[in-house]
């Protein structure tokens, strides 16, 4: 899109919202700022000039830099020239804004771009929260209104071909640099229109990254390697927020470069450095509730692409069945994560995916199909200081009765706290020797058998 057509686009967009939501949801617009006009006026001379021919109308893919740099060159001529007079700090406020309404995503924009946030949650336009370094902050940024906040989630999904309004309230999507983004408006939100932004690092995290955060040692790094070596089925299982998907996006990232790997996800966020990967997404129903996509159709469809990994960004429902009997029918080393608060209720909520897929199986033959797919739960949490912590490493062992059996080979045992409260602790080896050790022998891994050994 032209930077004529962004502009004219925002202008447009705000004179025709100007009041219609607030009419609607008889809330009281707010009344007119000057700062607000003085931004106006100069969006209008912003289009005046492009339509002179004095500025030239650029293509927004690339040269976002550029356009900045045209933007603040008419702000500062149109102040002089019309006689404003405002401080080096609003003139640079005034530039900020109009670029980020104009190119970027409006108020959040900058939150967007600083690499120490990890998250930013917009509760309705007053309220914006970001997490750094495990906690959560409220910030100063704030939307004019709750239609402000409307234009920024249509800059975000418009160019996926997603949609919001209030026969589809809520969506994912993502955005340019990966970041995994939800939204959700009114009537389903009550305090106005809210967006989850879930940022990811530019570089991804490597082994080495999660072994300095304190997530994993290197006994434990050495120790998966060698599982997914050794073409292991693994689980990554934890909460909302605990780093799955870090942790899955590592673990992946041993699997050999010979082998072909096939993502599938919900949102890509997976971030593999191999060479022969082909990621699959998932894809929403059509304004006729038509067309979907879900992750049981690529699951289904993988098998087909002659895989030597599938990597499943999480399983949800149905299909999990479709996992596990891929499992148990040659894709040995496959991945995925699942939300669970341990590694025995991992297995309870497989289990209920499984029924989700509509196939009348009895529990005991669904167990047995976990029992036997399924040979590592990974299980990571985040803990109260914020920090993301592998909390169990639990082979599963087989059956006994109607019973999945489990024995952990690596728990992390907390030590205290620090001087600045945060929790101090490690991962540390059970004593117990898992019963696939000779399997990781037989894939030729050299890893030590005293890696078991408490210390």
């Amino acid at each position: 899109m032209s930077l004529l057509e962004r502009i004219q686009k925002e202008r447009t967009n705000e004179a025709s919202d100007s009041g219609n939501f607030h009419k609607a949801r008889n809330v009281q617009a707010p009344k007119d700022d000057p700062f607000e006009e003085l931004k106006g006026r100069i969006h209008m001379r912003i289009i005046e000039e492009i339509n002179s021919g004095a500025v030239k109308d650029m293509e927004s893919e690339g040269q976002d830099e550029d356009l900045g740099q045209v933007i603040s060159g008419i702000v500062e001529n149109y102040l002089e020239e019309e006689g404003t007079f405002i401080s080096k700090l609003d003139k640079q406020k005034l530039i900020t804004e109009i670029i980020d309404e104009t190119i970027g995503f409006g108020p959040i924009n900058r939150l967007i771009q600083d690499p120490s946030i990890s998250e930013i949650m917009v509760n309705g336009p007053q309220n914006v929260y970001v997490e750094k370094k495990g906690r959560l902050i409220r910030t100063e940024v704030t939307f004019k209104d709750n239609q402000h906040v409307m234009r920024v989630i249509e800059k975000i999904v418009a160019p996926l071909g997603r949609r919001i309004d209030e026969s589809s309230p809520m969506v994912d999507a993502r955005l340019p640099d990966g970041s995994r983004v939800n939204a959700i408006i009114p009537p389903l939100s009550l305090n106005g229109p809210s967006i989850t932004i879930r940022k990811f690092s530019e570089r991804p995290f490597t082994v080495r990254d999660l072994i300095n955060f304190g997530t994993m040692t290197p006994e434990v790094a050495m120790f998966l390697k060698a599982c997914v070596e050794a073409r292991l089925n693994i689980v990554v299982s934890g909460g909302t927020g605990s780093g799955k998907t870090t942790t899955l996006n590592v673990i992946s990232s041993f699997i050999p470069d010979d082998e072909r790997i096939v993502t599938i996800e919900d949102a890509a966020e997976l971030q593999l450095a191999q060479e022969h990967v082909v990621r699959l997404e998932t894809r929403p129903p059509n304004i006729e509730g038509k067309g979907a996509i879900t992750i049981r159709d690529l699951v289904r469809n993988s098998l087909r692409m002659r895989p030597d990994r599938i990597v499943v960004g999480e399983v949800r429902s149905g299909e999990a069945l479709d996992m596990l009997q891929a499992m148990n029918t040659g894709h040995d080393g496959s991945l995925t994560t699942g939300h669970a608060n341990s590694p025995r209720d991992m297995l309870s909520r497989l289990e209920t995916m499984v029924l989700m897929a509509g196939m009348e199986l009895p529990v005991r033959a669904i167990r047995e199909q976990i029992a036997s797919a399924i040979d590592l739960i990974v299980h990571q949490a985040r803990l109260k200081d914020g920090s993301r912590r592998i909390t169990h490493i639990t082979e599963i062992t087989g059956m006994e009765g109607d019973v999945i059996t489990m024995q952990d080979i690596f728990i992390f045992k907390q030590q205290g706290r620090d001087e600045k409260g945060r929790i101090t602790g490690a991962v540390v080896p059970t004593g117990i020797k898992p019963k696939f050790a000779e399997k990781l022998m037989d894939a030729g891994t050299t890893l030590s058998p005293d890696i078991f050994m408490p210390g």
